[in-house]
């Protein structure tokens, strides 16, 4: 087992520098301008990216490059588990107005608040699971992509996004999305892997554990 997650680290390490390469061209974004195109997404995630319920992420505080990203992955149909959203992101006209939104989103702040009160022994048992992982089901901690407190590992590396304060319906519904293959627009299907090997009450409690990690 060992061995095995010492080869899925390579992995990791050698995804982590090709695609943060790659991640830059989604960069450059000017958040003045993003600010007014952003007003339709507002009806779904807050004028500040802090959405009010949990169907949809906060996307305040996330990886610019992470929302290009996905953004473009709606359009062309690579991701496609949310029909509202490729809707929703057909409407952005090119690639510098997505840029724009995610650059807007990324300046604001992240609300201090859950949606919901947190399970504090249930957000216990996600801690541990983050960190360390599940070595007797293969199942690598998601502390070495999504860093301390799931928030982010470096500026540079925005295809593992900024997942510390998401929602916590929103985390499990797209890990059981990654699981059962609904989601398949991971980095190698790093995160498909994953998931697949995550029962569903570990998915409920490392999505409890990352929701309680506000600012």
């Amino acid at each position: 087992m060992i061995k095995k997650l010492s080869v899925l680290t390579a992995v990791l390490v050698g995804s982590a520098l090709f695609l943060g390469s790659a991640q830059a061209a989604f960069e450059g974004g000017d958040p003045a301008a993003g600010e007014a195109k952003s007003a339709l997404c507002a009806g779904c995630h807050g004028g500040d990216g802090n959405s009010a319920t949990a169907d949809f992420p906060r996307l305040a505080g996330q990886y610019s490059g992470y929302i290009v990203k996905q953004l473009r992955d709606f359009q062309k149909g690579i991701r496609a588990n949310n029909d509202t959203m490729a809707g929703m992101a057909a409407t952005v006209a090119s690639v510098q107005d997505a840029k724009d939104i995610a650059s807007y989103f990324a300046k604001q702040k992240m609300a201090k608040k859950p949606l919901e009160p947190i399970n504090k022994a249930l957000a216990s048992k996600g801690e541990k699971l983050f960190k360390e992982g599940n070595p007797m089901t293969g199942v690598y901690g998601c502390i070495n992509c999504h860093g301390p407190r799931g928030k982010g590992r470096s500026e540079t590396i925005t295809q593992f996004p900024r997942i510390g304060g998401q929602h916590r319906d929103y985390l499990i519904k797209q890990l059981k999305d990654f699981k059962s293959g609904l989601r398949g627009n991971d980095p190698g299907g790093m995160m498909q892997d994953i998931a697949k090997r995550l029962t569903d009450d570990e998915i409920k409690a490392v999505s409890e554990y990352l929701a309680a990690q506000l600012p």
